[in-house]
């Protein structure tokens, strides 16, 4: 990113105080990331006021800033005054996207769905690399500053610019389109994750749909055939539809058939799109994630690449952002490592994973952490993930969290059953359960502290 401090101040509708300064070093929200010549945006958040860290910011190479307040900061900085830093900052992702595209071509991918984002835009980013400059989000940037971050990243060498997009409230997906406009939507699946914030599984569909809706002029959606809510949204297309099915459905445009499991519950499938008939060997675990593979395989195949190379470049990734399906061990312990976040949905294909890996273990372990942000369902989903830990023969149960020990209910006289509020009590009682041929399966919302339970395990390899 090459721009003077007067043209950001008309990009983000501010005021300049302060040196036209030259902006060559990117642009941070943290003061510790910033380098010479770079943008700090001071954001005023929950727990802090980025205005505390602009000393920080210069220190660290920052010669500008964007700030809600004139009179803060060392007096040599130059300072951009807005309303809002937040909205500033995605004023000033939406002007450089819009230079990027001017100067040449550069194809934007745009990933929602309650569960698989993250893996399907690594997915996704992993096989554009094999065909042109390529980037991509840092773990789980999908809301209304990582997202703008991740496009402030691209430059004029950037082909290819993978965007996850979240959203956990109606109209966070049209403020996001309205950053970035994708040339590609991918829709992946409405399931149950942020229900508290939607109130139905209806009205998170009609949310989810934003980003269709906000395509841009001639763009493609990505449908999951295999989603009713997802089928549904190809009628508020503008333009061309594909779809996906991990489920072999006729009606598909990229559909997956003759799905096997190999030993360690990886994947491999015939990939049928058209004339393309391949054979695809995923390095990822989990059936579910045959889905991913097929999102990410129409996203490229939409872009006109060979189907050869996407097979090849596909089968040679392995899982790239951390706590997602991880499979590691430590002294003869498996542990399958998906804590980075939970719903209802996400619980129940790791459980499935834990109930096929496990058919060899000693004993199969869950330390399942407390599903938030469910809003009225909250209890009954709750007791729905103890059925599936049942169902996949869960030999015993930690829960972790307030309201999370409503999991066990289905599980009293056929598990053992341990409930602890917090994180490191239960890292404590793991940490002498487990033995030898034991496979644990991890997986909680983020804020129940569950990852750090696999941190402390996969640290020690």
């Amino acid at each position: 990113m090459e721009y003077t401090a007067e043209w950001i101040a008309r990009a983000v509708d501010g005021r300049l105080v302060g040196e036209n300064t030259p902006v060559t070093g990117g642009v941070f929200t943290d003061s510790r990331e910033c380098q010479d010549q770079s943008l700090y945006i001071a954001r005023v958040g929950e727990n802090a006021d980025g205005h505390d860290y602009l000393d920080s910011a210069v220190e660290h190479g920052a010669v500008a800033a964007i700030v809600t307040r004139e009179d803060v900061g060392p007096e040599k900085l130059t300072r951009i005054v807005v309303s809002d830093a937040t909205k500033a900052l995605g004023k000033l992702a939406k002007a450089h996207l819009r230079k990027l595209r001017e100067g040449g071509k550069i194809d934007v991918i745009a990933i929602t769905g309650s569960v698989g984002k993250t893996t399907t835009k690594d997915l996704t980013a992993g096989i554009l690399n094999a065909f042109g400059p390529t980037i991509a989000p840092k773990s789980s940037f999908n809301n209304e500053v990582g997202m703008p971050l991740t496009v402030l990243r691209a430059d004029h060498h950037t082909r290819y610019l993978v965007l996850e997009m979240g959203a956990s409230g109606p109209g966070h997906l049209q403020y996001l389109t309205s950053i970035a406009a994708p040339d590609i939507a991918v829709e992946l699946t409405v399931g149950r994750a942020h229900l508290g914030g939607f109130g139905s599984v209806p009205a998170l569909a009609h949310a989810k749909a934003e980003l269709v809706e906000g395509l841009a002029k001639g763009g493609t959606a990505i449908l999951n055939r295999d989603d009713q809510n997802v089928y549904n949204m190809a009628s508020l297309a503008s333009g061309p539809v594909v779809f996906f099915s991990a489920k072999g459905r006729s009606g598909a445009d990229v559909k997956a058939t003759h799905i096997k499991l190999d030993e360690n519950s990886c994947p491999a499938f015939d990939l049928e799109a058209g004339d393309v008939l391949k054979r695809v060997h995923l390095g990822l675990v989990g059936r579910h994630q045959v889905s991913n593979a097929l999102a990410a395989i129409s996203a490229c195949l939409t872009l006109g690449l060979d189907p050869a190379k996407v097979v090849e470049t596909l089968n040679g990734l392995r899982a790239q952002s951390p706590h997602r399906m991880n499979v590691f061990k430590h002294q003869d312990v498996t542990f399958i490592d998906d804590s980075y976040n939970a719903n209802p949905d996400s619980m129940k294909a790791g459980l499935e994973v834990l109930g096929k890996l496990g058919q060899r273990a000693s004993r199969r372990i869950a330390v399942l952490g407390v599903m938030l942000e469910l809003g009225k369902a909250s209890e009954s989903l709750h007791r729905e993930v103890g059925r599936l830990a049942d169902e996949a023969g869960v030999d015993v149960l930690i829960t972790v969290g307030e309201g999370a020990q409503l999991m066990s209910e289905p599980l009293r006289g056929k598990a053992e059953i341990h409930h602890f509020e917090d994180a490191k009590e239960a890292a404590d009682l793991v940490r002498n359960l487990v033995q030898a041929g034991d496979f644990v399966f991890l997986k909680g919302s983020n804020g129940s502290g569950v990852w750090k339970i696999a941190d402390e395990f996969s640290a020690k390899e």
